[in-house]
């Protein structure tokens, strides 16, 4: 099967680490899921797979490692069929496969937020690239003029791995009890550029499309999360790791793992968002 040529070179890492490992998700309706689950069980079995696919029926949310091939050429079956073709993973690389089992699962969210009016596939929150922001946070305020505030809407212990400099932090312990969370503190975000982040785009999304349905029109979502900010400009402006959800347990800001130490508790509660988000 050929791999995707798209995407980002194999790094010199990539000799000695020759795991690659991937996330990405999609907000796109899903119908079928009932058939969809176990055919897509079945080829990441075939192909050596490992990870978590979650699908619910406001999109597919993954996180795959294995051969860079067999990744690959995953991905590209999945791109052809229409609705996941713009799926667009994050890749890393690592020198052990870092997650134990392979499962396809059937969830109400792929994110879990308590919220259904969210609709992400009815229309995105305005976004802002990494490089925007690098130049943002460089100059210390947008192209307007105004202050830049990041806001983190991970859970507290990641964000204690590390975060963006002077980030908002409200501590919550799960990403359902974000929109508590705003409502309660709203008031810091009138006036500001409000940037939201996550690990790599899934909760920052859904946040910023819940505070404009709030009415708070000046927030954006970071694309593609953390991970995409040091895929394309490093660590400028963050200090720390980065936690994600398999044995790495976190990135550094060059994606190489700093932990050789499992964490095994996310794979076991539901609460917990997986790496992607």
């Amino acid at each position: 099967m050929c791999p995707i040529t798209r995407g980002r070179l194999p790094t010199i890492r990539a000799v000695s680490e020759s795991v690659l490992n991937i996330s990405a998700y999609l907000f796109v309706p899903i119908d079928d899921r009932d058939t969809l689950r176990p055919h897509l069980l079945e080829r990441c079995k075939a192909l050596g797979l490992m990870g978590t696919i979650l699908l619910a029926e406001e999109g597919i949310n993954l996180f795959l490692a294995g051969a860079a091939d067999a990744v690959r050429g995953f991905v590209a079956e999945l791109r052809a069929d229409p609705r996941f073709a713009p799926l667009a993973p994050k890749e890393s690389w690592s020198a052990h496969q870092p997650f134990r089992r392979m499962l396809v699962k059937n969830k109400r969210e792929i994110i879990r937020m308590d919220h259904p009016a969210i609709r992400p596939a009815a229309g995105r929150a305005p976004a802002v690239d990494a490089p925007t922001l690098r130049r943002w946070l460089d100059q210390g305020h947008d192209d307007a003029g105004k202050p830049v505030v990041m806001l983190d809407t991970r859970n507290a212990f990641e964000v204690d791995y590390g975060t963006f400099e002077d980030a908002i932090d409200w501590r919550i312990g799960k990403f359902s009890e974000f929109p508590a969370a705003v409502q309660a503190h709203r008031d810091q975000l009138e006036g500001k550029t409000v940037v939201s982040f996550c690990t790599g785009g899934i909760r920052c999304e859904k946040a910023a499309i819940y505070m404009h349905e709030l009415g708070l029109t000046n927030v954006l979502q970071l694309e593609g999360g953390i991970l995409k900010y040091f895929e394309e400009v490093g660590g400028a402006h963050y200090r720390g790791d980065c936690f994600v959800f398999d044995g790495r347990e976190a990135l550094a800001p060059d994606l190489s793992a700093r932990s050789a130490h499992a964490s095994a508790r996310a794979f076991e509660d539901p609460d917990l968002p997986i790496k992607q988000g």
